[in-house]
């Protein structure tokens, strides 16, 4: 096959997939992360070859080898969207090709091969269509895709590998936080930082994601749900929990987010959120903001709400901060007016329920 060519996939049915009433007795309360399909999807990508091998199989075990790129290298980038259960009973998607873009920019930054949108859209919706009945029915459930890919080449040494495996495997999912949208708690960190400009912040990769870990254990330690971090730099500057952005709503009605400069991932839920906040003629600030003042807006009342999004939460109220310079309470401390209308917005647009004025539901069937 031409290197730059894009293959077709060869669609390999299970040949014994989970029994229908087994199947409705996991998704009826799935949790998150827990309970997957049947089926994944695998394309494969070899240094002169190109993209290859495209299929979609039985979920099941990798083979690999210890000496596998990925374990010693840690070559690997995500990606995280949801199919979406719509209210007429269809499936849909929400803002796919902009998983597809980003993963993407995250494959260049790691000196990994650039999928192209097309491929990671069929794989999506291939994978989605075979296993459509493991969407679960109820309120906030959906589907939750993860696309990643790794270096599969067997060779050590420092290079970027020859050889990828690209997969996307399925998850029935209920809401990520237990409790649905309720007020979370969050930790400062003083210790850790999440990225440093220049680094990979700003690309969905594995290794962001296990550096916060220890500061997310530290929350938990400390009676929180989550974990800010501050800039690496100064230690001075709000930049993001360790999966989801960050916004801030004055009493003023405006809203304030700190801006993308390499060191923030770039939400797809976030920028669906500015957009909304601009629709409704709410001015939006992409700008620095301290802890310090984060702090003593909420003490004077100027800051009445704090909230964090994501795909998995997508918009969930903050209710309290925590640090070891002593603890503040965001307005209420429960779910404050833009934030509530800003999830119901959005989550209208996903189910259908409401109209999609900026084309972001991709319908599937």
């Amino acid at each position: 096959m031409n290197a730059d060519a894009t293959p077709s996939f060869e669609i390999r049915e299970h040949s014994a997939p989970v029994p229908a009433s087994e199947r409705t007795g996991r998704i009826a309360d799935p949790g998150f992360g827990k309970v997957f399909t049947d089926h994944m999807a695998i394309v494969r990508y070899t240094e002169g070859k190109g993209w290859h091998d495209a299929h979609i199989q039985a979920r099941e075990p990798l083979s690999m080898d210890p000496a596998a790129a990925v374990l010693h290298y840690a070559q690997e980038i995500f990606e995280g969207l949801k199919a979406y259960r719509l209210a007429d009973g269809g499936t849909a998607l929400f803002r796919p090709e902009q998983n597809a873009r980003r993963f993407q920019q995250s494959a260049a930054r790691l000196a990994m091969p650039q999928l192209p949108e097309s491929l990671f859209l069929e794989s999506i919706e291939k994978l989605v269509d075979i296993d459509r009945e493991w969407i679960p029915g109820a309120e906030g459930a959906a589907l939750y895709l993860r696309p990643f890919m790794f270096a599969s080449e067997v060779f050590l040494g420092v290079r970027p590998a020859h050889e990828y495996l690209y997969m996307v495997i399925a998850s029935s999912v209920g809401a990520y936080f237990k409790g649905g949208a309720k007020a979370i708690s969050i930790w400062v960190s003083d210790d850790y930082t999440r990225a440093a400009p220049g680094g990979t912040g700003a690309a969905k990769c594995g290794g962001n994601y296990a550096a916060s870990l220890v500061a997310q254990a530290e929350a938990i330690r400390q009676g929180c749900d989550q974990v800010v971090f501050l800039d690496a730099a100064e230690h001075r500057w709000v930049e993001e929990l360790g999966g989801m952005n960050l916004f801030f709503v004055m009493e003023d009605g405006s809203v304030l987010t700190p801006p993308l400069k390499g060191t923030i991932l770039p939400g797809i839920t976030r920028d669906s959120i500015l957009t909304l906040t601009r629709d409704e003629g709410i001015s939006v600030r992409e700008e620095a903001y301290s802890i310090d003042q984060w702090r003593e807006d909420a003490a004077s009342g100027k800051l009445v709400e704090t909230f964090a999004c994501g795909t998995a939460a997508v918009v969930t109220p903050v209710g309290t901060v925590k640090s070891s310079a002593g603890d503040f309470q965001i307005g209420s401390g429960g779910t404050g007016q833009i934030t509530q209308r800003m999830r119901d917005r959005l989550v209208a647009i996903q189910r259908g329920e409401a109209p999609d004025p900026h084309g972001w539901v991709k319908r599937l069937f």
